[in-house]
């Protein structure tokens, strides 16, 4: 188990996380750490409309870079009835634009989008979302908890304990990663 610690101006990407694709989260974690060890990275799929990878998760993450801070995607398990069917992405671009085939070992299934990981631990970090901001895009600067309601799944914060807790319940994230450069891609 890997003891991840946030300190305040911690950047981190948050996404909820379970079933996905018809496979259950025990054998996807299996199968990103097999990708990892021969691919040396893996892709960790995802959908939806947050977290774009162009406009949020790059731009977001090479910022931190800049500023010397490692961006890592932390996970709360929850139980999801993600049924898609799972279908191998072949291709995966950086830019929108260039496209090159995924490494034979990576096996993304079922997803729009990919992050980056070059690393997938089991961890143990409690947070409470409104103590947490969001660190790119229109809705910048807004608390985690007010920005995740809904079905937003995942998110851009930033640790900020320094924020005065309005009472969001503290959530448990089990699983952190290292996100690599490209960080985020579009697949196909």
């Amino acid at each position: 188990m890997h003891k991840q610690e946030l300190v305040t101006g911690n950047p981190f990407i948050y996404m909820k996380v379970g079933v996905h694709a018809s496979e259950d989260l025990t054998s996807i974690i299996k199968r990103k750490r097999e990708e990892i060890a021969k691919a040396g990275v893996a892709f960790w799929g995802y959908g939806g409309n947050t977290c774009h990878p162009l406009t949020a998760v790059q731009p977001f993450v090479e910022e931190a870079v800049k500023g010397g801070l490692a961006v890592h995607l932390l996970m709360q398990e929850i139980k999801s009835n993600h049924f898609a069917d799972p279908i191998r992405a072949d291709s995966a671009s950086s830019d929108g634009v260039t496209y090159t085939k995924i490494h034979p070992d990576i096996h993304v299934l079922g997803s729009r989008y990919a992050l980056v990981i070059d690393s997938l631990d089991e961890t143990e970090v409690a947070v409470h979302l409104d103590q947490t901001r969001v660190g790119i895009g229109r809705l910048m600067g807004n608390t985690g908890d007010s920005y995740l309601r809904g079905r937003v799944d995942k998110a851009c914060l930033i640790y900020s304990p320094d924020l005065p807790s309005i009472g969001s319940p503290e959530i448990k994230l089990v699983l952190s990663a290292r996100l690599a450069a490209p960080y985020a891609v579009i697949l196909k």
